[in-house]
């Protein structure tokens, strides 16, 4: 099983289909409004919302972007050594409570850092959509991710220091 990749095993074009899909909650929705203290009655308040056109709650957007994000980790940025920028994230359709958000992710350019050249950026575009296939969200960013040779000797340190810990702590 693979988390992540490193800039060679990107190429433009190709496109990651994230699994499995997340299910928002009303209690998914709620507590993450009164996390990030958005008090919008728009997400927390049942009888305000039903005077509005959807007639309901709708999730909050930033919990929508979270989970897309974080569904396209393991395709994405499992290796990555910075999330450098977000850009174009547009809110395209509602989500409502009950709604499964599924992800996926095109992988539109690549280059080599221009100063360190043992890591690479990778520019990529996350749409979001729900189990009616219909486009919630969408977003570009920016990754910074290691080559192949630097990913490998930075695994061998780790493993090397594990090592050492390990040894410590046996009998």
């Amino acid at each position: 099983m693979q988390f992540g990749r490193v800039f060679e095993e990107f190429e433009i074009g190709d496109i990651y289909k994230h699994w499995p899909g997340r299910t928002i909650t009303e209690y998914d929705d709620t507590l993450f409004c009164m996390l990030t203290m958005n008090h919008q009655p728009l997400h927390i308040d049942a009888n305000y919302a039903e005077e509005t056109q959807y007639k309901q709650r709708l999730v909050v957007g930033t919990l929508v972007f979270s989970i897309a994000l974080g569904m396209s980790v393991p395709d994405v940025s499992g290796k990555a050594l910075a999330n450098l920028e977000f850009e174009e994230v547009k809110h395209v359709a509602p989500t409502f409570h009950g709604d499964t958000i599924y992800a996926e992710t095109k992988v539109l350019d690549k280059r080599l850092s221009r100063s360190r050249g043992d890591r690479g950026i990778v520019t990529v575009e996350t749409i979001a959509y729900n189990q009616r296939g219909e486009t919630v969200l969408s977003f570009k960013r920016r990754v910074m991710v290691p080559t192949r040779e630097s990913d490998r000797e930075q695994q061998q340190a780790r493993e090397k220091k594990m090592s050492r810990r390990r040894k410590g702590t046996q009998l």
